[in-house]
């Protein structure tokens, strides 16, 4: 399993980034993010505390754990400044919290999100077809979700983003140890959404290319 999408108690998760990181290692996982929610009033102390605990977990023959953050509620104007302010600091996997129905943002952070330094739009709602062919044009992913409420428009993105050839991932959002999944879980879950066993293989294989991507960014 690889899993681009968690929080730790940094934000509003249940467990300290090491903990979150060790017990998606027992689930399972080869790879993890932690992105924790961060805005222009916590990025400078978040970020450096899950940089130091992915440095700390990267061990040889162990799972690969990735820096990130997950830009929650910023006016749609902020969030490119603010993507550029974190892939500065050290932000491998950056993350923008989209236009989920259970959960909403302001209006046009899609829009705005798909024109940043940005590496997924998570749970991007109701995405309209327009903005499902710029997150293509710009090679932005967009998130299947395992949470629930989050995952509703689970099937509007996966069809969407089939016939405009975005690129997918599925993450769970995990905010304790309970939302961590194995593969075959997230298969299923993206089974529900209209895909295919081929487009679940290539969930993983564009979490994979994300992976390389964020790995060159790595600053220890």
């Amino acid at each position: 399993m690889i899993d681009l999408h968690t929080h730790s108690l940094l934000s509003d998760g249940d467990l300290l980034p090491s903990e979150l990181i060790r017990r998606a290692e027992m689930k399972g996982y080869k790879a993890i993010a932690v992105t924790d929610h961060v805005d222009f009033s916590n990025l400078d102390f978040v970020l450096p505390r899950i940089i130091k605990a992915c440095k700390a977990a990267n061990k040889p023959g162990m799972i690969r754990a990735l820096p990130g953050v997950e830009l929650t509620h910023i006016a749609p104007l902020d969030i490119a400044p603010l993507a550029h302010e974190a892939r500065k600091m050290g932000a491998t996997i950056i993350i923008v919290h989209g236009e989920t129905i259970t959960e909403p943002v302001e209006p046009d952070t899609n829009i705005y999100a798909l024109q940043a330094d940005i590496d997924i739009l998570a749970h991007p709602g109701l995405i309209t077809d327009d903005q499902v062919c710029q997150a293509a044009h710009a090679g932005i992913c967009l998130e299947i979700s395992a949470r629930k409420g989050h995952s509703l428009c689970n099937g509007h993105v996966a069809l969407l983003s089939k016939k405009h050839g975005a690129r997918l991932v599925l993450n769970t959002d995990a905010h304790n140890p309970e939302d961590l999944i194995p593969k075959d879980q997230a298969c299923k879950i993206a089974l529900g959404a209209g895909l295919d066993k081929k487009d679940c293989d290539m969930l993983f294989e564009n979490s994979r290319k994300l992976i390389e991507v964020a790995l060159k960014r790595l600053v220890y």
